[in-house]
């Protein structure tokens, strides 16, 4: 093995590690990818009879429905970030520790964010919702089984946890869930 590009390298962290640390910071900040880190709760309906019911918000421009979220702000932990934006978006207030990492609880997408997601369950019929008409045209509790019109990242996003239009059960590269097979693949199998 040629013992240059291992030297190059010794050489190179050498250097770097003698800069002050203003600077190394701001090489790394330079050259290092950044993420943009966001909060997301799925708010389910405790009520509801199998599949179930999620909180989805409508939001400008109003094409389609999405998931309470937002933005960490510089220091805030996932779980604060994601009770504080339900919040303000739906109007369900509560302490963060009511809110339980969702699996996977970090979703990492291509274009340089992260979403952080939680769950929790409250009782839909009881809990008032209250949109401020700005930030959020309309909240409402949806079937699983009859989503309205999704936007394409919060499809995306549910697509991780098997859910919505852009699963698709018998193809083996979606992000489906496995299903149990059918009763036919089993007596295929058997004969």
């Amino acid at each position: 093995m040629d013992p240059r590009p291992r030297a190059l390298r010794a050489l190179a962290y050498g250097v770097f590690y003698r800069l002050p640390p203003p600077v190394r910071r701001r090489l790394v900040r330079v050259f290092v990818p950044k993420y943009i880190v966001g909060g997301v709760t799925f708010a389910r309906g405790s009520e509801a009879p199998a599949p179930g019911r999620r909180l989805l918000l409508r939001q400008p421009p109003g094409r389609g429905w999405g998931l309470p979220a937002g933005l960490l702000r510089r220091g805030e932990a996932p779980i604060v970030g994601a009770a504080r934006e339900l919040a303000e978006e739906s109007g369900i207030a509560l302490d963060p520790r009511a809110l339980t990492p969702a699996a996977p609880n970090a979703v990492v997408h291509a274009k340089g964010w992260v979403d952080m997601v939680f769950e929790v369950s409250v009782p839909a019929s009881t809990t008032k919702l209250e949109v401020d008409g700005a930030e959020v045209y309309e909240a409402a509790f949806h079937p699983l089984d009859d989503l309205p019109r999704l936007t394409t990242a919060t499809a995306r996003l549910l697509a991780y946890y098997g859910i919505g239009p852009l699963v698709a059960p018998e193809d083996p590269t979606s992000l489906a869930r496995p299903s149990a097979p059918r009763q036919s693949e089993g007596a295929e199998r058997d004969g």
